[in-house]
């Protein structure tokens, strides 16, 4: 592995511990808990796959006429990875991108899924984001999340979306929280069992393959270029503050509604 991805890797372990180890996952106790977990993490979802389609935007051609685009290499990887994360299949075999997959696991276990459906409504309808965040009324912290995620996008620098994406990804879930989840879903499957096996797929789909992928895809854009590593860096770390940000927002909520209950 290159030496200048050790470092990243060194450099944001901290993070990576301190969301690993984040109160939010022991104080999920009841499918309520859940939900509002849910809730928040669904922006997570939805931005992932952003910053993941922005990648091949910028690393493929996918406009017309078609011409090869950048390197044949990284073309593999993003989109091997994009077919993986936009075409999965559901616990029934129905085609469903992992964000569809995630809503129908917010639906089974009556999360709401309003903020995030009138935020993408807004969208479509030429809102800006801010426009679309305050009429969806989505949590402040999503909000500073996926705002953190697009400006990495918008800058245009396939290094820092690589980077966020590769460092910054979904597969920061500690094995207590599968051990959670199978608890709940061992109790109340008609709420649960859709969740369960999107975690179940994101482990077998997200893990191993396509970090390793991912640092490829990484490796490849940096290259030889110190100032390009170095940017990579401080963007790893930033995406990761954000997640912590979230995950901190989503614990306060859920011990304000214990107390309220």
């Amino acid at each position: 592995m290159h030496s200048n991805i050790l470092k990243i890797q060194k450099e944001i372990e901290p993070l990576r511990q301190e969301i690993i180890n984040h109160k939010v996952y022991s104080a999920i106790n009841e499918v309520e808990d859940l939900r509002i977990f849910m809730e928040h993490h669904i922006f997570a979802v939805w931005d992932f796959m952003s910053l993941l389609k922005s990648l091949q935007i910028n690393l493929t051609c996918t406009n017309l006429p078609w011409f090869p685009v950048g390197d044949p290499v990284t073309r593999q990887l993003i989109n091997e990875i994009v077919a993986g994360e936009e075409s999965d299949v559901d616990a029934d075999g129905n085609i469903k991108s992992h964000f569809e997959l995630y809503l129908n696991a917010m639906e089974q276990c009556n999360a709401n899924t309003k903020p995030i459906q009138i935020f993408l409504a807004e969208l479509k309808n030429g809102k800006s984001f801010d426009e679309a965040f305050e009429i969806a009324g989505a949590p402040a912290s999503a909000r500073d999340f996926v705002n953190a995620t697009f400006e990495t996008i918008n800058s245009g620098k396939t290094h820092l979306q690589a980077a966020s994406f590769t460092f910054g990804r979904e597969d920061l879930i500690p094995n207590m929280f599968f051990s959670l989840v199978n608890d709940l879903n061992s109790t109340q499957p008609e709420q649960v069992s859709i969740f369960k096996y999107y975690l179940e797929r994101h482990i077998e789909v997200d893990g191993d393959h396509h970090s390793h992928l991912a640092l490829s895809m990484t490796e490849k854009l940096c290259e030889k270029d110190e100032s390009f590593w170095t940017e990579a860096e401080e963007t790893a770390k930033m995406a990761l503050q954000k997640r912590i940000e979230l995950w901190d927002a989503a614990y306060a909520e859920m011990i304000k509604n214990k107390v309220e209950a």
